[in-house]
């Protein structure tokens, strides 16, 4: 086989409708597009127009908002420790902090701070300084003798 030789499937690609090219092709004179109008015209827009009746998205009520003070936590799990653990990249003795798993590329980017799951298994004995942790994390930390500190990111009030 050569690369001149190479070939698509048949079938696998449809040529595209060429419009405006004669009332032989099926697709000439208008060009699909129905008759006269705004909708046949080039440079329309009229996205959410109901032709004059009041559009739905201002017919429905609006509702909540965007919490500007919200916290964005990085969700690590326990088994991703214990395999960065494994690996070599992580230190059991120091603490585990968000400095830490970002040097072990446990995370790609650091957000408002670290909340540990308790999915997965840790065997080692690890100290956590991180912004929070499910009850599950904490208690399958303290079983493999580790210890958890929740540093503060709390919003003011």
């Amino acid at each position: 086989m050569k690369l001149n030789e190479l070939r698509d499937n048949p079938g696998a690609t449809k040529d595209r409708t060429r419009v405006g090219r004669g009332i032989g092709s099926g697709k000439g004179k208008t060009g699909g597009r129905g008759v006269k109008g705004q909708k046949s015209r080039s440079g329309v827009a009229i996205k959410g127009f109901e032709g004059g009746q009041m559009p739905i998205h201002r017919r429905l009520p609006k509702r909540g908002f965007t919490n500007i003070f919200a916290k964005s936590f990085n969700v690590v799990s326990l088994g991703r420790v214990q395999q960065a653990l494994d690996a070599g990249r992580l230190d059991a003795s120091s603490p585990v902090t968000v400095e830490a798993l970002k040097a072990a590329g446990v995370l790609k980017r650091v957000k408002d701070g670290v909340r540990l799951l308790g999915d997965g298994e840790l065997k080692a004995a690890v100290n956590f300084e991180i912004a929070g942790a499910s009850k599950s994390a904490v208690q399958a930390v303290e079983k493999a003798g580790g210890k958890v500190t929740i540093i503060g990111v709390q919003a003011e009030a």
